[in-house]
């Protein structure tokens, strides 16, 4: 192989180069996965989450020092009876060297994501989030100028901010729930210039958030045993698998896959129920019932995806399936005493989600699902708010325009997109 890396379908087989490629051009319902021409995992003297790059679908890097940071926990492991605990934090912590100023491990996602498409030459890339993922590629277009359209609910719009000035934003709010940002944001792709960064389907994204068990690997020198995550769309879950599976071509970390344990905050856990039914289908009136109340009682919305990426080939059934996991409900009672628990102990607060997959943990321990004495990584998706709020500027982003759920671009919305759009063409760097 002469490309640093090609894309391949698991579904028919075929390989071929990357164009910002998110479907098999053969039609096939499967996700696309980046194959490496390097099979050995090394580490480059690069910043944040570019020191894996030779296992990211780029050609350079961006000058951002925030990637995922592991240690091995002594107290949050004493405290829950696990012998060997690594947890890999991504977030804002000074003092572990963790510097993802928003706060989120969707930094992950958004920084190989631009570079991605710059690279390719693609257009103006449109996201669509419950306000975690819209951050933090806010956040890259503030440090880049990497112009992007962000579609987000009407509640989530507080969520938006970055601690440098982005000004290459078109951020537009729906009055809806996350799958109405998601439905809008398609329209919204089907003006000249604009692509969608693909969720699931995009390559950058999923290697991006599988850097987490790449960095836990390196930190505690093998895979882990058990993977733990709390999951909305699943996505993370998959770029586990994904990379867990180039490990063990590597050689030198083990040669078993970890175990996933993935979670959902009850009551909307769709996954949980198709996962404990055996279907690979999601059964919305049987996993979903009644889903605008039960995201509205939640306490992680960013956990609210209602159609994620599940039975398709290589999607989140298959890596549950791969390596033996499970997946849990946990309650938001659960969710808080973890969060207050972890903080207590490890000396720093969590965003909600990630306080979900501590409570995960601990029960996974009491219920015995796991055995407390092999080694275990737990993937703290967020946190950090706290001390950021006292040592960052935060600038908010205004709208630039909103819509209704379920509507439609109409003449005046579409002009003013397009609008914004050509005036884009000085705004993005080299």
């Amino acid at each position: 192989m002469k490309e640093k890396y090609l894309l391949h379908c698991p579904g028919c087989g075929r390989l071929f180069p990357d164009r910002y490629t998110l479907d098999c051009p053969g039609g096939c319902d499967a996700l696309l996965r980046a194959v490496y021409a390097e099979r050995r995992l090394i580490l480059e003297s690069l910043p944040g989450i570019f020191r894996y790059s030779g296992w990211l679908p780029i050609e350079g890097h961006l000058p951002i020092d925030a990637g995922p940071v592991s240690y091995e926990s002594v107290g949050l492991a004493r405290e829950l009876g696990v012998s060997h605990l690594t947890i890999t934090f991504s977030g804002y912590w000074p003092e572990r060297g963790a510097g993802m100023e928003t706060c989120s491990f969707k930094e992950l996602e958004a920084q190989p994501t631009a570079l991605r498409l710059r690279e390719k030459g693609a257009g103006i890339i449109q996201v669509s989030s419950a306000g975690n993922t819209g951050r933090a590629f806010c956040q890259v277009s503030g440090l880049t100028g990497t112009p992007v359209v962000v579609v987000v609910p009407t509640p989530a719009a507080d969520r938006l901010w970055t601690t440098v000035p982005a000004e290459n934003v078109c951020l537009i709010t729906i009055d809806g729930d996350y799958s109405d940002s998601i439905a809008f944001g398609r329209e919204v792709c089907t003006l000249p210039g604009i692509v969608p960064e693909g969720g699931a389907k995009n390559v950058a994204r999923r290697d991006g958030m599988g850097t987490v068990m790449l960095d836990g690997t390196v930190s505690s020198g093998r895979l882990p045993d058990y993977y733990f995550q709390a999951v909305g769309s699943g996505t993370g879950g998959i770029a586990a698998w994904e990379a867990a599976e180039r490990l063990i071509a590597d050689g030198r970390f083990g040669s078993r896959l970890p175990e996933l344990h993935l979670s959902q905050n009850l009551p909307f856990v769709p996954m949980v129920r198709a996962h404990e039914a055996g279907r690979r289908d999601i059964v919305p009136s049987e996993d979903m019932p009644d889903p605008e109340a039960s995201i509205a009682r939640v306490s992680a919305d960013v956990l609210t995806n209602r159609h994620p990426p599940w039975g398709i080939r290589g999607g989140v059934f298959d890596a549950l399936a791969a390596s033996g996991g499970r997946m849990y409900a946990v309650t938001n009672e659960e969710a808080q005493d973890a969060g207050r628990l972890f903080a207590e102990i490890e000396g720093i607060d969590l965003d909600p989600a990630a306080a979900v997959a501590v409570a995960s943990l601990a029960c996974a321990v009491d219920e015995r699902f796991i055995d407390p004495k092999k080694h275990v990584l737990l993937n703290v998706t967020g946190g950090g708010y706290e001390r950021a709020a006292e040592d960052l500027d935060r600038h908010r982003i205004e709208p630039f325009t909103w819509a209704r759920a379920g509507a439609g671009l109409d003449g005046s919305l579409r002009d003013d997109i397009l609008e914004w759009v050509s005036e884009q063409g000085v705004a993005v760097r080299a």
